[in-house]
């Protein structure tokens, strides 16, 4: 199978483009908010639009028939909410009023979308000069194109953070999952039914690459349920917008809210979880949760909310359930505020089924290595867990950021199926299963890199007096060289007068 490369969408520069156009107008939050809605509008506007002359050629008049496209999870676009008639408004001083209209017309037709959209363009301090030029520039973009393959309102998102950050000279601290580490996720834990539950859904990604997994295996989308919460409001519209468009049914809670303080599916047992929560979160509010129901294995400490998180997760489990978890590589050796005794309490309880460490620079907005921790409640291997050490895989795809190919993920989930199946064989350098003994011996330390050991070397056939031989020849064929070229050096420079 042909690689894809997810980590650009195709139209990165216009995206920066687009907001550089807007930035002395407006603060960061808010042309961001610009564009993001604008890519919405694009997007849908695209897909209608290719489906809509597909119903034109047929001839048969269904071009306006809203369940010709519903029936494909297309939206149907009203007339007055269609991107050619934003585009015609672009340079009018009424282009803001054009697109809130817009945005109220997409809410009408669906009803999930209600109150999500952004509807703010008319407002005076958005100079509607600059506002225009931006829809010009989105004008001859083609979104569709990308959107079948790739999360493209979250990775804009993910973009845009990064620029933003880059541009005010500080880190954004929002990490979109790059698209090779939700698929590792759902190919490990292949979530064909059921209900699906990411604590940090952020922009959804990880629902759109569930729905995909479902899809390319023929399975059903409607077999599973999704659910989700998100604290940034942003994020948390985004996410109803991403889930929308593709149309994925989900509830993401009544509005956006701290998942520990205001967990918006108190009762809920998933049968997975999938989740990249924020790294090291410090100042998360522990010390006003003293004595909480989620925290079986121990208090986690108030200034990193990594094992929070993770007891929150196994929490939210059915007594079948698994979960796949990315955190910071801290969390696999960290022994500060208690975190090594409730890594070893979760080990103890036979709940870590499979750990595995990643390369570094997959992320977008951030260098920090990080891990997968598979928990499961009722694990086919007990008393068994299961180490991938993945960190040499993955392919530059660009100067700064590495992507896992097809092959290494799917080289991941064969290997987590042959252990789960027990017919796994040790590989040097890569994985190994280990038990709960093998574990204590080591501190309890889940770090991959101390279980697989070191892969070994090629054997080298060649006998060494032969090697030598050929190696002293080379050599001396290389001095001849160094000889010739000296003396050559020297009588260049005797020609000009200079004499060493």
């Amino acid at each position: 199978m042909a690689n894809i490369n997810t980590a650009d969408i195709g139209f990165e520069k216009e995206i920066w483009k687009a907001a550089d156009l807007l930035r002395g107008n407006l603060d960061a939050s808010e042309y961001k908010s610009v564009v993001l809605g604008l890519i919405f509008l694009k997007y849908l506007s695209d897909r209608f639009e290719a489906k809509y002359n597909e119903l034109l050629a047929e001839g048969e008049g269904f071009e306006e028939d809203k369940d010709e496209y519903t029936s494909e999870n297309i939206f149907y676009v009203p007339q007055d909410a269609r991107w050619s008639v934003i585009a015609e408004a672009a340079h009018s001083s009424e282009i803001g009023m054009v697109i809130d209209n817009a945005m109220r017309q997409i809410e009408k037709e669906n009803l999930r979308l209600k109150g999500i959209l952004p509807k703010n363009f008319a407002r005076p301090e958005l100079d509607k000069r600059r506002l225009g030029d931006v829809v010009d520039l989105f004008t001859n973009i083609q979104m569709r194109e990308q959107g079948d393959t790739k999360d493209i309102l979250g990775r804009t998102y993910e973009y845009c953070l990064s620029k933003f950050a880059e541009a005010e000279g500080k880190l954004a601290g929002e990490f979109y999952t790059p698209a090779c580490i939700v698929r590792t996720l759902v190919e490990v834990l292949q979530p064909y039914h059921g209900r699906v539950y990411d604590p940090a859904c952020g922009s959804g990604g990880m629902f759109v690459q569930s729905a995909k997994f479902i899809q390319r295996h023929q399975g059903n989308i409607n077999d599973i349920s999704v659910f989700g919460q998100d604290s940034n409001p942003t994020t948390w519209k985004m996410a109803q917008m991403n889930l929308a468009i593709r149309g994925i049914e989900a509830d993401l809670g009544k509005f956006n809210a701290d998942t520990f303080f205001d967990d918006q599916h108190p009762t809920l047992k998933a049968d997975f979880v999938m989740a990249n929560p924020p790294f090291n979160l410090s100042d998360w509010g522990g010390n006003r949760l003293t004595g909480d129901v989620r925290w079986k294995y121990g208090t986690p400490p108030d200034g990193n909310a990594n094992f929070a998180w993770i007891q929150h997760i196994i929490h939210h489990l059915a007594p079948s359930g698994r979960a796949g978890v990315v955190l910071a590589n801290g969390s696999l050796s960290s022994q500060t505020g208690g975190e090594g005794d409730i890594r070893q309490r979760l080990v103890e309880a036979d709940l870590v089924d499979c750990i595995i460490a990643m390369p570094s620079q997959l992320f977008y907005t951030t260098g920090i290595p990080v891990s997968i921790w598979f928990f499961n409640r009722h694990k086919k291997q007990q008393g068994q867990t299961l180490f991938i050490d993945a960190r040499e895989m993955g392919t530059m795809v660009t100067r700064k950021l590495r992507e896992l190919t097809e092959e290494d993920i799917m080289r991941i989930a064969q290997t987590y199926q042959s252990y789960a199946a027990g017919t796994l064989t040790d590989e040097k350098g890569f994985c190994a299963v280990k038990n709960i003994k093998d574990i204590a011996e080591q501190d309890y330390i889940l770090t991959p890199g101390r279980y697989v050991g070191i892969a070994e070397q090629e054997q080298d056939a060649e006998p060494f007096e032969e090697k030598m031989t050929r190696l002293t020849t080379e050599l001396a064929s290389l001095f001849e060289q160094s000889h010739t070229l000296e003396a050559e050096i020297k009588k260049q420079l005797e020609s000009i007068g200079y004499k060493l």
